[in-house]
């Protein structure tokens, strides 16, 4: 497996993982936008592929991070679904997030799934990159489809 989206994945975890401690987040910029398709697909072993779109412009590294929260009779469940290198150049463009979930979640269940554009920032100290939240989706219902 090469190495680099292995990388990108253990960055965007940290990043995830120090949120807590990171800058807080501000209003994204107006031409800053991530949102999140209203069909998303779960394949038979249980993978998850959640998509949208977003548009950033510059700085970076930025990434594409994506969510599903699932609630059930006893429990709400927040899943990562992956994340995806951004090209912030100020175009419009799709993005694709694919993970498998720790729990069985029904095809054709309506479920809730938030994305955030997230740049690793420079910090200080103990923390080199630090996460900065430059958009979010709302928290919305998808359907998820069996594929």
């Amino acid at each position: 497996m090469p190495v680099r989206p292995l990388l990108g994945a253990a960055a965007v975890t940290l990043a995830l993982a120090t949120a807590a401690v990171a800058t807080p987040a501000t209003a994204a910029e107006p031409q800053e936008s991530v949102s999140v398709d209203r069909v998303a697909r779960l394949a038979a072993d249980g993978t998850v592929t959640l998509s949208g779109t977003y548009r950033c412009t510059g700085g970076g590294p930025v990434f594409v991070s994506a969510s599903l929260i699932h609630s059930g009779p006893e429990t709400t469940l927040l899943h990562g679904i992956g994340s995806t290198r951004a090209v912030c150049d100020g175009t419009l463009r799709h993005w694709t997030n694919k993970g498998r979930t720790l729990t069985d979640i029904p095809a054709t269940d309506t479920t809730r799934v938030e994305a955030a554009l997230v740049e690793l920032a420079p910090g200080s100290g103990l923390l080199p990159l630090v996460p900065r939240f430059r958009a979010e989706s709302p928290r919305q219902d998808v359907t998820l489809v069996a594929s």
